[in-house]
């Protein structure tokens, strides 16, 4: 099922090559920053960056579930919230699986998993990352 349907935003995250989900930033050679989402100049020194994996591990800084109606028909309620990525040092914001959002507490490992979810700006079924609860053992 979840081959048929586009990513919400193409090139947003990739599989690398273990097959883990990773979100695709920037990496700039000159200051050695990393930046998300992708961006062609550095915001710190404004040289050229180059497409760079950011991770899809980490742990979450914070979130909030949200009891209103949702945006692109995602279910509601749904959570969101901060997630420091551990491959770039990254604090993304990003949304969790609604199927465990009862589960989630601050400092929780976490691990980006694709699934189809919601629509998309053109109103058609997409598939979109989501952070989820990760085995403490992948961590390593």
């Amino acid at each position: 099922m979840t081959q048929s349907l586009a990513s919400v935003v193409p090139g947003l995250y990739a599989h690398n090559e273990q097959g883990e989900l990773e979100l695709t930033g920037s990496f700039c050679a000159a200051c050695q920053r990393y930046a998300y989402p992708r961006v062609e100049h550095c915001p710190e020194c404004l040289q050229p960056t180059e497409r760079k994996p950011v991770g899809g591990k980490g742990s979450i800084y914070s979130y909030t579930v949200i009891r209103t109606r949702p945006p692109f028909q995602l279910p509601e309620p749904y959570a969101v919230g901060y997630v420091d990525l551990a491959a770039s040092g990254l604090r993304v914001f990003g949304l969790f699986h609604p199927e465990v959002i009862e589960q989630l507490r601050i400092g929780m490992p976490v691990a980006l998993e694709e699934i189809p979810l919601g629509i998309n700006n053109d109103g058609q079924p997409c598939l979109r990352p989501v952070f989820t609860p990760a085995v403490k053992s992948d961590e390593h």
